[in-house]
């Protein structure tokens, strides 16, 4: 009974990284831009979460009203006024670009919150719990994870179902045709990374509810989010909320073991489907 627990809230576990990964997922897909920052970006957004909370009053999932379009305007404005300029053939400068702005980011949350752990506060929601056959989960992990679903499902639609995603999808295959079908590469983009940040925002507010986070935490939120994405197959959304409900489970099977063995069991996980399977699991399928 307790391996299936831990196989349980792996699962839900997972829906978080998906999360984490979704964004990275979606804007190498349209744009082939890896961003180092992506990590530093959701503790951006957890510590917006904080700061509505703490001069509104508003429940910190309610806050994701007003979170989620702030940093989908941050993601306009960074992809139109920097991103844009390092994209091209080689794909060193937007690394080097968006590992700049991870050292600010954290430079910057430092120098206005402190290096005081924060956690966003939701003590009915932390603590309530709902019996599943013989185990019990949490009521946050299980929100988590139907919020990654829902939110997986959305971008998935939107990518394949709309004027919007057709858009995506014509740059990611030839920038230059789009631009000639009378597409602005550049105001695509920029949308992309909206859209993008707008689901760092609900990681964000999530991750805030379930731990504690500080300026410097957004490293492992980005480990996460590149392996859940490595692992479900780069570009693939739905592979993505694999490869993070593959990396939770790993990581509660191995904390069960030894708990010390948490995040090494995770990436030990990544490594040996790397190996197996250097394209993932799911790669990137057309249509």
């Amino acid at each position: 009974m307790e391996w299936l627990n831990a196989l349980v809230q792996g699962t839900l576990l997972g829906g978080l990284y998906a999360l984490f990964a979704a964004g990275l997922s979606l804007i190498f897909g349209v744009m082939r831009l890896v961003n180092i920052a992506h990590g530093d970006l959701i503790v951006l957004a957890a510590y917006l979460g904080l700061t509505v909370t703490s001069a509104i009053g508003l429940h910190p999932v309610v806050a994701m009203v007003l979170v989620v379009p702030a940093m989908a305007m941050i993601g306009y404005a960074l992809q139109r006024g920097l991103l844009n300029q390092t994209l091209g053939d080689d794909l060193l400068p937007p690394l080097l670009v968006t590992f700049g702005l991870s050292v600010i980011l954290q430079n910057g949350l430092l120098e206005v919150y402190s290096a005081d752990p924060q956690k966003l506060s939701a003590p009915v929601l932390e603590t309530a719990s709902l019996p599943l056959g013989p185990i019990t989960v949490g009521v946050l992990p299980v929100l988590t994870f139907a919020i990654a679903v829902a939110v997986i499902w959305g971008l998935q639609w939107t990518f394949y179902k709309t004027a919007l995603g057709r858009a995506f999808r014509a740059v990611s295959d030839n920038q230059d045709i789009a631009q000639l079908m009378g597409l602005n590469k550049r105001h695509i983009f920029g949308l992309a990374m909206a859209l993008a940040l707008a689901v760092t925002a609900v990681a964000g507010i999530l991750l805030g509810l379930r731990t504690s986070f500080d300026p410097a935490s957004g490293g492992g939120r980005l480990i996460f989010g590149f392996e859940a994405v490595i692992i479900g197959g780069l570009g693939n959304l739905w592979g993505t909320l694999a490869g993070g409900v593959i990396l939770g489970v790993a990581q509660t099977i191995g904390a069960k073991i030894d708990p010390g063995w948490q995040v090494l069991s995770g990436h030990i996980a990544f490594l040996v489907i790397l190996a197996i399977r250097p394209q993932g699991l799911f790669p990137r399928m057309s249509g």
